[in-house]
């Protein structure tokens, strides 16, 4: 069995100083560390229980199925918050039919975020009898 000590999200942008800026600046990821020199330098940034280095470049977006999922404990929060930071909102916050609270940003790649709440009540969180 592999034994994972540490997990990260890498992310090979088009325009890396556009993608930190987005990152650290208006999403306000706090920074874990940084690497190198230059414009590709590599930053990591703390995800909860994972990180996302952003690093080196690509010369096409990432794939349309790359995603991040990211947890918050108040989507309506971090709504308010976003706008105010000039952050384009891709959907508001909605109460999904399987009861968590969705958000949707999109990086400057058009990577989708999902930013999520799992309300008190939801079944990730408390279920009765167990």
């Amino acid at each position: 069995m592999v034994h994972v000590l540490s997990s990260r999200t890498l992310l090979h942008p088009t325009d890396p100083e556009r993608s930190r800026a987005f990152y650290g600046e208006r999403l306000g990821l706090p920074v874990y560390r940084e690497f190198g020199t230059g414009p590709e330098r590599g930053t990591v940034y703390f995800l909860g229980g994972g990180f996302l280095e952003v690093s080196g470049r690509s010369d096409a977006p990432a794939s349309p199925g790359t995603q991040l999922w990211l947890q918050v404990p108040d989507v309506t929060a971090a709504h308010e918050e976003l706008l105010a930071r000039g952050v384009e909102i891709a959907r508001p916050p909605v109460r999904e039919p399987w009861g968590l609270v969705e958000m949707w940003i999109t990086d400057p790649d058009g990577v989708r975020i999902v930013l999520v709440e799992v309300p008190a009540d939801h079944p990730l969180r408390y279920r009765p009898g167990i």
